[in-house]
C-alpha cells in the first residue's frame, strides 16, 4: 500500500513539473515574439523630439517654449462669424417675429373663424390653414419686406451701414404698418403698464417697440374677433331655419348640425366664399 501511494505522489509531482514547465515557455515565447514590436513602437521612427525626450526622461530646456500670439486686425473672419450669427438668431425666431409684427395673427383666427362657423372640425386641416394664412401673409407685407430689404439688408451686407443704423431702418418700415393698424387706447394701456405717461410721447416714433407690438396684437385680435362674428352670422341663420323647420316636423331628435351642414356647404360654395374672404381680408390691411 505504501509503494503505491508514493506511485501515485510521484506522478501527481510530475505533471505539476510538467504544467510548469510549459507555462513557463509559453511565457517565453509571447515575451521574445512581443519584443520587436515593442522595440519598433519605441524606436525613434516616427516619434518626434519631445516625445522621445520624454521617454528617455530627458528634462526640458528653456529654448523649447514657444508663445504665438498673432492680431486679427484686418480680417474679415470675425465679422462673417458674426453675421452668420446674426443671421442664425434671427431664423430661430422667425415664428414669433411672423406671428408678433405681421398680419399673420388676423388672418388665421379669422380662417378658424371660418372653419368653426361652417362647423367642418378638421376640414381644412390645421396644415392647410397655417399655409394659407402664410402666403396671404407674404402677399400683405411684400411692399413692407422690400422697403426692409432696400432700405437696412442690403445696406448693411455691403458694408453701408453698421449694425445698429441697420437695425433702426429695419424696424421703421414695421413699426409704420403696425402703428397703422393699432388703436391709441390699446397703446395708452400698454404705455401705462411699463410706467410711461401718454402725455410725455409728442410723437409715435417716441413709443418704443416694446409698447407697439402687444398693442398691435391686440388690436389684431379685436379687428379678428370682429370679423368673425360677421362670418357666423349667415350660418348661424341657417342653423335656426333648420332647426325651427325640424321642431315644426316633430323630428326634435335629430340634430340641426346634421342637416344644416351640408345647406352652409352648399351656401359657401354658391357664395365663392374663400375668395369673398380672402379678398376681404387683404382689403381690411390697404
Amino acid at each position: 500500500m505504501m509503494r503505491t501511494g508514493q506511485k501515485k505522489q510521484g506522478k501527481v509531482n510530475h505533471r505539476q513539473i510538467m504544467r510548469l514547465a510549459f507555462t513557463l515557455a509559453a511565457f517565453l515565447l509571447l515575451f521574445f515574439a512581443s519584443a520587436p514590436a515593442y522595440a519598433r513602437a519605441t524606436g525613434n521612427q516616427g516619434v518626434d523630439s519631445t516625445t522621445q525626450n520624454e521617454i528617455d526622461a530627458v528634462p526640458d530646456s528653456d529654448d523649447d517654449f514657444e508663445l504665438n500670439i498673432s492680431s486679427n486686425a484686418g480680417s474679415t473672419n470675425l465679422e462673417a462669424t458674426l453675421q452668420m450669427l446674426l443671421v442664425l438668431t434671427v431664423l430661430s425666431l422667425a415664428p414669433s417675429i411672423i406671428i408678433m409684427v405681421t398680419s399673420f395673427t388676423r388672418v388665421i383666427v379669422v380662417l378658424h373663424f371660418i372653419r368653426t362657423a361652417i362647423g367642418t372640425q378638421t376640414s381644412p386641416p390645421n396644415q392647410v390653414l397655417v399655409g394659407l394664412a402664410l402666403f396671404i401673409t407674404l402677399a400683405v407685407m411684400s411692399p413692407v419686406i422690400t422697403q426692409v430689404n432696400e432700405d437696412a439688408v442690403q445696406p448693411f451686407l455691403s458694408g453701408e451701414m453698421k449694425q445698429d443704423a441697420a437695425i433702426e431702418k429695419g424696424l421703421a418700415p414695421i413699426r409704420n404698418f403696425m402703428l397703422k393698424e393699432t388703436r391709441d387706447k390699446d397703446l395708452k394701456l400698454f404705455l401705462s403698464i411699463n410706467g410711461e405717461s401718454s402725455d410725455e410721447i409728442d410723437s409715435y416714433d417716441d413709443i418704443p417697440i416694446t409698447t407697439v407690438i402687444p398693442a398691435f396684437i391686440i388690436s389684431e385680435l379685436r379687428t379678428a374677433f370682429i370679423i368673425g362674428f360677421l362670418l357666423y352670422l349667415p350660418f348661424i341663420v341657417m342653423d335656426m331655419v333648420v332647426a325651427s323647420t325640424l321642431m315644426s316636423m316633430g323630428m326634435m331628435m335629430l340634430p340641426p348640425t346634421v342637416i344644416s351642414l351640408p345647406f352652409k356647404i352648399l351656401l359657401f360654395i354658391l357664395a365663392d366664399g374663400w375668395n369673398l374672404v380672402v379678398g376681404q381680408l387683404v382689403q381690411s390691411f390697404q
